[in-house]
């Protein structure tokens, strides 16, 4: 008994399918348009915004040059920049405070920035010019033990030695010096810090115990009786002694 096979057409249900849900997926389709026109512009918009702040901040001179980028350009890349330059023209005008404050601002609007190290250690370089030592080495010590591997770390821990010296912290001076010498092995700074290490250790040595000295004689002793005179000739003999007769015979 032959078997007659029935097929359906795809077509009328296809049909159907986009008649009931033609409104949804055209919807659909315009807002996926709409946000890729959309992150196109936005980006066709951020690269005229960063190639404008790149040109302005390459003709920048002055410190208020730089302050007009940050304010055309608060969240360019060359913005970011702009903030590192103006705290340097800050320091340059020993304008210390000022420019931690704009190197607080940087961090603050760019924590992941690739430089955000170098202004941790210009803050703490500041704060030592400030006369704030205490601060100064604080800061140096945060900034090894919260990014030990960037490439500022070597830097702050070499920049400790001398502040520690002063305060006669010399055990910590050398610890320093040897971690510089043993973590940081391919730095630059290696050398610097095993020299200053072999000078700890001198500075830090017993001074020598002066040789003992040797009582010198007493001088001779002068008498205070008079010299006896010494006659001007030779002296003469004494007479010879008589001598006594010999016994008469009887």
């Amino acid at each position: 008994m032959a078997t007659t096979l029935s097929t359906s057409d795809p077509a009328p249900e296809r049909d159907v399918f986009w008649e009931r849900y033609k409104k949804e997926v055209m919807a659909v389709l315009i807002v996926a348009l709409v946000a890729v026109a959309g992150y196109g512009g936005y980006r066709l918009y951020s690269d005229q915004q960063a190639n404008a702040a790149s040109a302005m901040l390459a003709s920048a001179k002055t410190a208020a040059d730089f302050q007009k980028v940050i304010s055309n350009y608060p969240s360019a890349p060359a913005g970011g920049s702009a903030y590192l330059l103006l705290a340097d023209a800050q320091r340059n005008e020993k304008k210390f405070s000022e420019a931690n404050a704009t190197l607080q601002i940087f961090l603050d609007k760019f924590p992941k920035h690739e430089l955000a190290g170098t202004a941790r250690l210009a803050m703490a370089g500041n704060l030592e010019a400030m006369g704030k030592k205490e601060d100064a080495l604080t800061a140096y010590q945060r900034l090894v033990s919260g990014d030990p591997h960037g490439f500022t770390a070597p830097i702050a821990l070499y920049s400790q030695i001398h502040l520690l010296k002063e305060k006669k912290q010399i055990e910590e001076a050398r610890r320093v010096c040897e971690t510089i010498m043993t973590q940081y092995r391919e730095s630059r700074l290696a050398a610097d810090a095993a020299y200053q290490l072999r000078s700890l250790k001198i500075d830090n040595a017993p001074a020598a115990a002066p040789p003992p000295t040797i009582a010198a004689p007493p001088p001779p002793a002068v008498s205070s009786a008079p010299p006896a005179p010494q006659s001007a000739g030779p002296s003469a003999a004494a007479p010879p002694v008589p001598k006594a007769p010999p016994p008469k015979k009887p």
